[in-house]
């Protein structure tokens, strides 16, 4: 009692159905009384039933399907065999194909590279050639006219021009034949032992008359060692080039400063100039590239390049920090070898 259960039943009419039986006993005074509830199981059951029934008709289609998939994968690994040949064979052929591409491609661009460099150089060439070839033919011609006694000042200052503009000329050109020599492979690295502060301060020596008034070159070197093993032409045109540029872009003193550790050989320049905008820093050693700041200050944009190109031959690395109108500092690094170490400790620096 009070406790509902399955069992089976049976109707007027002789037939049997599931049911579920509840009985409950309710007491009234001294009488007892039993009431049984019956409810009909037969649509439940037969639910059932067919749930079974379809879940036996799935199986069974599973199973078939399954037969069929592994007779597919079959032929298919028997298929994927051949293939992986004729693919491995393709492969071999694209591959060989691919490199005459690449070859060719290669040589296509470095076509394309140097008509566009040739273009960019006749451009620029007409633009900066100008500039000092007015100034030459101007001067020349007013100085024809200084003949007389007390005009030797303005004749200084008109043949000072001149100079001036003939060493920009040659500096267009010496960027342009370098570069042209570095793209063909015609420099070689070539290391020899030579003092660095002796090098730098002949350098500073011949950039004297390009510094502006009041302008000078603080050199400093911050260690013992003064003798190194690279390419002393190089280092020579590296110093040059970012000595140069510091004096054009500045108009207050630069600092250079050199070092020789253990490992390594320092070159920092360091200016107050007008800095290189941050949007623009990462084109600044692309060949012909000049920064907004810089477009009325004469220049070909091929120095940085072609130093970067030094370095790379020489295993220097360059890196630097701008900031505009605060200035811009270029530090080079040479790693310093264990077969150029015993020479450096033999000169005893």
């Amino acid at each position: 009692i009070g406790i509902g259960r399955e069992e089976i039943g049976q109707r007027k009419n002789g037939s049997i159905f599931p049911i579920t039986l509840s009985i409950s006993e309710i007491n009234l005074g001294d009488r007892k009384l039993f009431a049984g509830i019956i409810h009909d199981l037969t649509e439940q059951k037969n639910a059932e039933e067919n749930i079974k029934k379809l879940n036996t008709d799935l199986e069974k289609r599973v199973e078939e399907r399954t037969e069929k998939l592994v007779e597919v994968v079959n032929k298919l690994l028997v298929t994927n065999d051949t293939l992986k040949n004729e693919i491995k064979e393709r492969k071999a052929a694209e591959t060989a194909l691919k490199k005459s591409q690449v070859e060719v491609r290669k040589a296509l661009e470095k076509e394309k590279e140097l008509n566009e460099l040739k273009s960019r150089f006749v451009s620029m060439a007409s633009h900066e050639f100008r500039t000092p070839l007015s100034t030459i033919l101007s001067s020349a011609s007013l100085i024809g006219r200084y003949t007389e006694p007390g005009t030797e000042a303005k004749r200084e200052k008109h043949v000072n021009r001149i100079k001036s503009a003939v060493g920009n000329l040659t500096g267009i050109l010496n960027d342009f034949l370098s570069l042209s020599k570095l793209e063909e492979g015609r420099f070689e690295n070539v290391p020899e032992t030579f003092n660095l502060v002796e090098t730098a301060n002949q350098v500073i020596d011949e950039l004297k008359s390009i510094c502006k008034s009041n302008q000078q070159i603080i050199y400093e070197h911050l260690s013992e060692r003064k003798v190194v093993i690279l390419d002393k032409k190089f280092t020579h045109n590296i110093f040059i080039n970012l000595l140069s540029n510091a004096i054009k872009y500045s108009e207050k003193a630069i600092h250079l400063t050199t070092e020789i550790t253990e490992n390594k050989i320092l070159i920092i320049v360091k200016d107050q100039g007008i800095g290189i905008p941050e949007i623009e820093q990462e084109y600044l050693f692309t060949r012909f590239f000049r920064a907004k700041n810089a477009t009325n200050i004469q220049g070909t944009g091929l120095g940085l390049n072609i130093v970067r190109k030094y370095l790379e031959l020489m295993g220097g690395t360059i890196t630097f920090v701008s900031e505009l109108n605060q200035g811009t500092t270029f530090t080079i690094v040479f790693p310093i070898e264990l077969t150029s170490t015993p020479l450096l400790k033999k000169e005893g620096l």
